[in-house]
């Protein structure tokens, strides 16, 4: 399998929708994610303003993608199609949201389901829990060594 990462584009945007709707745990519908403001004229424009997303491929078929919000200094999402996790792809998005966020922040964060499999994969990253949140979700932060 040949795999790769590189810049989200315009033609991307789909399959952005694909993969975050695909996945079993944090599953959310095209629906819930448009009543959360999360829509495709919003990561258009999102992609449009910066450098902000990232689409990891095997094959040349996306198959995961993170994004970040340079603005706010958070890691807005990285998913992976479920067969597809356990190849490292998640990491390597990660990466580049990472380095793209410290290039501006000295400090980054995100938030996910206290319970989920990610808040053991982002405590594996090195990401440090500092609040529990409402419903049971928990803020990240890592900081810039």
């Amino acid at each position: 399998m040949n795999h790769s990462i590189r810049l989200a584009n315009l033609a991307d945007i789909d399959a952005i929708f694909d993969i975050r709707t695909s996945v079993h745990e944090n599953h959310l519908s095209r629906e819930q994610l448009a009543a959360m403001g999360i829509s495709p004229i919003t990561v258009r424009q999102a992609i449009l303003e910066a450098p902000c997303a990232w689409i990891a491929e095997v094959n040349g078929a996306p198959v995961g993608f993170s994004m970040a919000d340079v603005e706010d200094g958070c890691v807005f999402a990285a998913f992976v199609l479920p067969g597809f996790e356990g190849n490292g792809l998640g990491r390597r998005l990660m990466e580049q949201a990472e380095t793209f966020l410290f290039q501006h922040h000295q400090t980054i964060w995100l938030e996910t389901a206290q319970a989920s499999r990610a808040c053991g994969f982002y405590r594996h990253l090195g990401w440090q829990p500092v609040k529990n949140l409402t419903e049971g979700d928990v803020r990240f932060e890592k900081s810039r060594s």
